[in-house]
């Protein structure tokens, strides 16, 4: 089969397909999760039966580790 035949196929592969809507991330503001004066400064987020830390550092940022 020659490349111009597979590409076209590959285009028009999902022409009859509904176009899926795209759910927008749910945004949660850090005050939320920490607090407005950010009087927490460290949580646990848990995961699959993982334990996850998210933490607010000195400089503002925020680090995720396991």
């Amino acid at each position: 089969m020659q490349a111009h035949a597979y590409m076209q196929r590959i285009e028009n592969k999902g022409m009859n397909e509904k176009p899926r809507q795209v759910q927008s991330p749910r945004r949660v503001p850090s005050e939320a999760l920490f607090g407005p004066t950010r009087e927490t400064r460290e949580l646990v987020i848990v995961h699959n039966g993982r334990e996850y830390r998210l933490r607010v550092t000195q400089n503002g940022k925020l680090i995720l580790t396991a």
